[in-house]
């Protein structure tokens, strides 16, 4: 079987599953197990009975590869539904870090000022450090992380990425 390559692509795939022991392993097992890289995965049960969660995975490959991922999936057994929103068309995607910044004085100033304008949200505080929460896509918090590694950046945790496609239908 002849794989066309192509130029790498970044996808965000969206995968509805069991909400059961396991199945995280599986997927995640499946992706190893070829090769393929996770740049981001997150889960949350989406179900009123606590029955099914939704994943969010950014994987990035040629577009034979990708659609070589979805396919894959797809045929897992606890796996309801497999949608790359990237090929869907128009999709929001967001992203939520705590920074920790450390600093007196100025830069404690700066510190608030830029978090202003990144409209992050101070959650604690000490004399001498914030922690800051910001959300947004992830450029957006690259761009805040870098520029608070400038003035006293400590810590950052990032939740990954959270995805939905336009428009009034659920995919």
């Amino acid at each position: 079987m002849h794989i066309k390559t192509g130029p790498i692509e970044r996808h965000t795939l969206s995968v509805t599953v069991d909400n059961e022991s396991g199945v995280l392993a599986r997927i995640a097992g499946m992706f190893s197990a070829r090769g393929y890289n996770i740049e981001s995965l997150t889960v949350a049960d989406i179900s009123a009975d606590d029955a099914v969660s939704r994943i969010t995975i950014v994987t990035t490959g040629t577009p034979a590869v990708i659609e070589q991922v979805v396919a894959q999936l797809d045929r897992l057994v606890p796996v309801h539904k497999v949608t790359d929103l990237t090929v869907l068309g128009e999709h929001v995607e967001r992203e939520l870090a705590l920074v920790k910044v450390a600093g007196v004085g100025e830069h404690r100033i700066e510190a608030l000022r830029l978090a202003e304008v990144f409209r992050a949200n101070v959650v604690d505080t000490t004399i001498s450090s914030f922690v800051f929460e910001v959300t947004g896509a992830s450029s957006k918090i690259d761009r805040f992380v870098e520029l608070m590694g400038e003035i006293g950046l400590v810590e950052v945790a990032r939740t990954g990425i959270v995805a939905m496609a336009r428009g009034k239908t659920a995919v």
